[in-house]
């Protein structure tokens, strides 16, 4: 089977070297990827496209068809059959062996193109194979304008090709024609979404994640998420996962007396730290999930005190995107439901937030969060090629296995882990049980004033950061650990 590449429209306007470029990367990124899948698979570049030759096996096809459409760089691509051009007759046999059953009955055109010195017009062959459709296919008739069906054929001197199929391709260009970027990735759809578009956009790029609750189920699930993304859309260039311990930032951030200014409190430590990180993995950008107005931090104003911390450059692919529309592209690329299942950390941690934050009031709440600090949790910080992460970790597989309860006793202690905000708007009660509002980013320190045989009940509102959490304090010791799975009050 044969599949022609055709180039992103961007690529084609270009100038020649710089399409010369494009396309021998692409080239180089489509060996890469088919050879992984068989290394009877031939890819030739020629100039305009590429041709990929895959065996003609079910699987083998199949597999392939699928790698192609995930390669940022490709416009569609077209299955298409070949035969030696000899004369008019010979080809109209080899259009009507594989097209006659999606004609019949059907309105068509037929499009052709040529390639070489001909002693007929592309006009000429088109009239003919469309009078030979009409007179040997059932219920067919020529509509040059909307027809059900296209016949396209092309001929390169005395090669002839007609397409198939046709299908969609990723699009953008081929990875890393464009500089090379940081994602700051929290596995939510937000940041899965603006890694995509930065992928497809022909970046390399790498995940930074900042691990504010301290959970390593949490981490594993985001790296599940990066691994994804990158087996899926960047595949044919290995990246690095950093991992930053922010515990210590967000508990010096919770001890200042200005809880309106927590949450970009953070963001500008976050942006402090990415800068270096993007340093150490030779990055020229970092790239964040935020979209205009979807939280108090991302207001103009508050994005401008934010991006003063660096001067990175900060790229914010999705700032002008509709919630929903950043949802349903997650579920169309494919990491939708894993994005579901991972609780939003960053921005839970402010009380009633401001929407336009003064520098003077947080260049006071930085005081403690030195430069010394920041430079200290990024030189602690794990760095892992992309490569070693498993598709589901052990971590993630140990979730499933907390258990749940309904059955309350009055020696069991519930921690509502929810953010302020959330267990303000909707307070947990129980006659049951004791209730204590422990949000999640506290916990560590605060589990150290109950005993490791405490019957400790975790809650939160889809049961995903209580069942994280609760795997946290097993490993720590606390055995007597469950999460509540209905609320009785």
């Amino acid at each position: 089977m044969i599949f022609i590449l055709r180039f992103h429209a961007e690529i084609t306007v270009k100038s020649r070297s710089l399409r010369q470029r494009h396309s021998k990367v692409l080239t180089g990124n489509v060996r890469t990827l088919m050879k992984e899948i068989s290394p009877a698979i031939k890819v030739r570049n020629q100039w305009d496209k590429l041709s990929v030759e895959v065996p003609n096996e079910s699987d083998l096809c199949q597999a392939a068809l699928s790698r192609l459409r995930r390669i940022p760089g490709i416009s569609h691509i077209e299955e298409v059959a070949q035969i030696a051009f000899t004369d008019f007759d010979t080809l109209l046999a080899f259009v009507l062996a594989h097209r006659e059953d999606v004609l019949m009955n059907r309105s068509f055109a037929v499009r052709v193109k040529r390639k070489g010195k001909h002693d007929f017009s592309s006009q000429e062959l088109a009239a003919y194979i469309g009078g030979g459709i009409c007179a040997r296919v059932a219920g067919s008739h020529v509509q040059l304008k909307d027809p059900q069906q296209l016949v396209k054929i092309w001929l390169d001197q005395d090669e002839a090709s007609v397409e198939i199929q046709r299908y969609a391709g990723l699009g953008g260009y081929p990875i890393p024609t464009q500089e090379t970027a940081l994602s700051l990735i929290s596995g939510g759809f937000d940041s899965a979404v603006a890694t995509y578009a930065m992928m497809r956009r022909g970046a390399r790029t790498h995940f930074c994640f900042f691990n504010l609750g301290g959970a390593e189920a949490h981490e594993a699930a985001v790296k599940e998420v990066s691994y994804f993304l990158w087996e899926r859309f960047s595949k044919s260039h290995a990246v690095k996962f950093v991992s930053v311990d922010f515990s210590e930032v967000v508990n010096r951030i919770l001890i200042q007396d200005q809880p309106s200014l927590m949450g970009v409190l953070l963001k500008r430590a976050m942006l402090r730290a990415s800068a270096l990180v993007a340093e150490r993995v030779k990055a020229q950008a970092v790239v964040t999930g935020e979209a205009l107005g979807q939280v108090s931090s991302q207001t103009l104003s508050n994005l401008k005190v934010i991006d003063e911390v660096t001067p990175m450059l900060v790229l914010r692919p999705l700032i002008v995107s509709d919630k929903q529309d950043i949802v349903n592209q997650a579920h169309e690329i494919g990491v939708g439901q894993m994005a579901a299942a991972i609780p939003e950390y960053c921005g839970v941690i402010s009380n009633k937030p401001t929407v336009k934050a003064q520098r003077a009031a947080l260049l006071e709440g930085e005081q403690t969060l030195t430069d010394e600090l920041i430079a200290k949790v990024v030189h602690e910080a794990q760095v892992i090629d992309i490569r070693e992460v498993p598709k589901v970790t052990q971590e993630t597989a140990k979730i499933s296995e907390i258990s749940s309860t309904d059955a309350l006793s009055s020696a069991s202690v519930v921690l509502d882990i929810r953010a302020p905000e959330e267990e303000e708007r909707a307070p947990l009660t129980l006659n049951q049980a004791k209730v204590k509002h422990v949000p999640f980013f506290k916990l560590t320190k605060q589990i150290e004033n109950y005993s490791k045989d405490q019957e400790l009940v975790l809650y939160c509102d889809q049961g995903v950061m209580s069942r994280m959490q609760a795997l946290r304090l097993r490993e720590q010791g606390f055995q007597n650990v469950s999460v509540l799975s209905a609320v009785n009050s």
